[in-house]
C-alpha cells in the first residue's frame, strides 16, 4: 500500500481557553486535519516559525495547506490600511509568506484556503480588496453561495460545475498575482479561486471547503502531493 502523502497545515497563534488553561496556542478547528485525512493525507500542524526555516520544512512535506484566519496587513501589499481591515497577525504573515513561496520554489503542491487564496496572491505580487459585502452569514456565522469554474482550469477539472460553497470573508484578490489565473467566480464576479496553470499544483479557493463534505478539492491536492 503507498504511503500516504504528508500535508502541512497552517495554523492560528492566538489566545485559548481549555480545561483550567488559558494562554497563546498554535490552534487549528479540527475541520482542517479532518478533511486532509478524509482525502487520503496525513496532517501535521505548522504553527509560526522563523521564516528563515521555512524552506527546511516544505522539504519534508508533500503537500501544503495555508488555512483561513486574520486579513493580511496591507502593508504587505503596499496599501493604506482601510478602517474595516483587522488586526495584522505579523507571525503569520511572515511564516506562511516564506511557506509559500518555499513551496513554489520547490514545487511542493499548495492550497490555500480563504485568508491562504489571498496570502498566495499577495506572495505573487498581487493586492487585495480590503472590504466588500455579501460574502458571510454574519458574525462568526459562514454563508453560503454559488461558484462557477472558469472552463479550462485545474479548478475546473476538480470541480466541473458551479457548485454552492460556505464562505466567510470580506476580503478578496484584486489584482491578480505573477503568473495567477481566475479558477471561479462568484455570481457578483468576485475571484473565488486563483490557480498557476502549468506542472506546479498551486491552487487558491476563498471559501472554506474544511466547513463542507465536497472531498474534491482536497482530493486533488492530495493526488498532487502523493
Amino acid at each position: 500500500m503507498p504511503a500516504k502523502p504528508l500535508i502541512g497545515l497552517t495554523t492560528y497563534l492566538d489566545p485559548a481557553k481549555w480545561g483550567v488553561w488559558e494562554m497563546r496556542a498554535a490552534l487549528l478547528p479540527e475541520t482542517y486535519p479532518r478533511l486532509v485525512q478524509a482525502a487520503g493525507g496525513i496532517a501535521a500542524m505548522l504553527p509560526p516559525d522563523e521564516p528563515a526555516v521555512a524552506a527546511e520544512a516544505v522539504a519534508r512535506l508533500d503537500g501544503l495547506v495555508v488555512a483561513g484566519g486574520a486579513d493580511v496587513d496591507p502593508a504587505r501589499y503596499g496599501a493604506d490600511r482601510d478602517p474595516r481591515t483587522g488586526p495584522a497577525a505579523a507571525e503569520r504573515d511572515a511564516w506562511e509568506l516564506a511557506l509559500i513561496q518555499a513551496a513554489l520554489a520547490a514545487g511542493t503542491p499548495v492550497l490555500g484556503v480563504c485568508r491562504g487564496m489571498q496570502l498566495l496572491n499577495v506572495a505573487l505580487g498581487g493586492t487585495l480588496v480590503q472590504h466588500l459585502d455579501g460574502h458571510t452569514g454574519g458574525v462568526g456565522v459562514f454563508g453560503t453561495h454559488t461558484v462557477k469554474p472558469v472552463p479550462g482550469t485545474r479548478y475546473a477539472s476538480l470541480i466541473g460545475e458551479a457548485t454552492a460553497v460556505p464562505t466567510y470573508h470580506h476580503q478578496a484578490v484584486d489584482r491578480l498575482g505573477d503568473g495567477l489565473t481566475p479558477a471561479a467566480h462568484a455570481e457578483d464576479g468576485t475571484v473565488e479561486a486563483v490557480e498557476l496553470p502549468g506542472e506546479r499544483w498551486a491552487l487558491g479557493v476563498q471559501w472554506h471547503p474544511e466547513m463542507g463534505n465536497d472531498l474534491r478539492v482536497v482530493e486533488g491536492l492530495v493526488r498532487a502531493a502523493s
